[in-house]
């Protein structure tokens, strides 16, 4: 199973922008490295994308960034910190929607 959810925000970057906030994503371990993840993220850009959305960002965990770089996501520079909620280094993250 894979959730992901999304809401309107100003991102920290290109903040002109019409964006959303991806704020939650979770793949169940067992699924992982299947493609799912990312066919959850292609439909959600297709939608949010026919709503008007410009961006999507996010506080990506570190641990997750290698898969968001490979789906077209950007790392901000510089941006790195510790999740205040889970004290788990995250880093902004975006994607301009084309």
């Amino acid at each position: 199973m894979v959730s992901a959810s999304f809401y309107p925000s100003t991102a920290p970057v290109n903040a002109e922008l019409l964006t959303y906030q991806l704020r939650y994503m979770a793949t169940d371990f067992d699924v992982q490295g299947r493609g799912y993840g990312a066919l959850v993220l292609e439909h959600a850009e297709r939608e949010l994308k026919y709503l008007g959305a410009q961006q999507l960002w996010a506080n990506g965990r570190d641990s997750a960034l290698g898969f968001y770089l490979r789906t077209g996501w950007l790392a901000l520079e510089g941006s790195e910190h510790l999740s205040p909620e889970t004290q788990l280094p995250h880093t902004v993250i975006f994607k301009l929607l084309q």
